[in-house]
């Protein structure tokens, strides 16, 4: 699986660099999801701009990304999807399940606005 990972100090920009989703490069996404979560990030950007192609075991693939972030009180967001992986998503509904956003520079404010409001519930309790 090519991909390159970008770290920082709140979370964690993966890139795929294949032009599929399937069952041949999911288990070693699942991995890496994994192992960034056991790490220590909550927080994981995964861009898909390349990816052209998503099959049944991408979107599994997805959804352990959603909940190995949601169990850490972290975001799991998607970005730069085309438009046959999108609509994958959506006819699979899980548009209402995954945080979805055009950009990258979109997923990255969204995980600091939400990091923002996690210290502020903090701070009222």
């Amino acid at each position: 699986m090519k991909f390159s990972v970008d770290k920082h100090e709140k979370y964690i920009l993966i890139k795929l660099n294949e032009s599929k989703l399937n069952s041949l490069i999911t288990p070693q996404l699942k991995s890496e999801l994994i192992l960034i979560n056991t790490e220590g990030q909550r927080n994981i950007i995964l861009d898909l701009a390349n990816v052209k192609f998503a099959d049944s075991s991408g979107l599994s693939s997805l959804l352990v990304g959603h909940r190995i972030c949601k169990s850490a009180e972290g975001s799991f967001i998607l970005c730069g999807l085309n438009e046959s992986v999108s609509r994958l998503i959506t006819i699979s509904q899980l548009d209402n399940v995954l945080s979805i956003v055009p950009t990258c520079e979109e997923a990255i404010d969204l995980i600091f606005m939400e990091e923002i409001e996690k210290e502020l519930k903090k701070e009222i309790r």
